[in-house]
């Protein structure tokens, strides 16, 4: 087949059941709802081949004008190294316009992203598995629909884009616990369903005690569950994830650009993503 035999469209909901099949190619876990879930909060390109199979995918993630994730790249396997990864990161820039680029890649992407002027600036390590019996943490409490409007500003100090699609997104299919001090929220997470269970992710606090804390909130109440989170291993909380029972199964490399200035990042932060592709 030919480059010029693949043609490149907007991304519909007539392009979900091609995407699962992609991602299923993979071995990705994303169910039709979690494709769902990623287009109502983007815009993206497929590559059509010419008896109209989906032979590629990427979505854009804007958050405000802040910045956007590229994520859910993906080339079939038999279209592979004939450029049609670059043609469609050239429409994920265009759907980007000026903002900040961030991504996750895997090994097989890095290549292209950095010929496409990509920085590393963490590795982001995905655990999961199934936590045994878990004592409930003190301090936690399930969020109500009054704590929304604190836990998107709480996110967009840590995330430093404004995600609050993102946050309707996930209270539209999850819950969320909070750790709340002299009237005041500190630091939140969220649960979703997600793959083969549920992921537990954005977390954000202002430590690793009160991130463990949330994580170990939403465990508790599933004992026996299938769960999962997304942290960059500067966090430091990887080794009590594997601990309770969510094994290191894999990852990527957290990419930017232009490269962040590398500036510490203030209190509070993010201890686990959304998932790899939403951030």
């Amino acid at each position: 087949m030919q480059q010029g035999d693949i043609e490149i469209q907007d991304f519909g909901q007539d392009h979900i059941e091609g995407a699962v099949a992609l991602s299923r190619q993979e071995n990705w876990p994303h169910r039709p709802q979690d494709w769902q879930m990623a287009l109502q909060l983007s815009s993206g390109a497929v590559a059509l081949d010419d008896q109209g199979r989906v032979t590629g995918t990427i979505l854009v993630t804007p958050y405000g004008a802040d910045c956007a994730m590229i994520n859910m790249v993906i080339v079939d396997r038999n279209v592979r190294g004939k450029g049609l990864g670059r043609r469609l990161m050239e429409q994920a820039f265009a759907l980007a316009g000026q903002r900040p680029l961030r991504l996750v890649a895997t090994a097989d992407g890095m290549p292209l992203y950095q010929k496409l002027g990509f920085v590393a600036s963490g590795a982001i390590l995905q655990h999961q598995g199934k936590v045994a019996a878990f004592g409930l943490p003190e301090g936690v409490e399930a969020a109500s629909a009054d704590d929304l409007a604190d836990i998107k500003a709480l996110d967009r100090d840590a995330y430093g884009a404004d995600r609050e699609a993102l946050i309707d997104a996930l209270t539209e299919r999850g819950e969320f616990a909070v750790i709340r001090r002299n009237g005041a929220i500190e630091a939140y997470a969220a649960i979703r369903p997600f793959g083969r269970g549920e992921v537990i992710g954005p977390v954000i606090a202002g430590s690793a005690g009160d991130a463990k804390a949330l994580i170990g909130f939403f465990a508790a109440s599933r004992p026996g569950a299938f769960l999962r989170v997304d942290t960059d291993s500067r966090t430091g909380i990887a080794g009590w994830l594997a601990e309770i029972g969510l094994t290191h199964v894999g990852g990527g490399v957290a990419m930017d650009r232009p490269a962040k200035n590398g500036a510490e990042q203030a209190r509070p932060k993010v201890y686990a993503l959304a998932n790899q592709a939403l951030g």
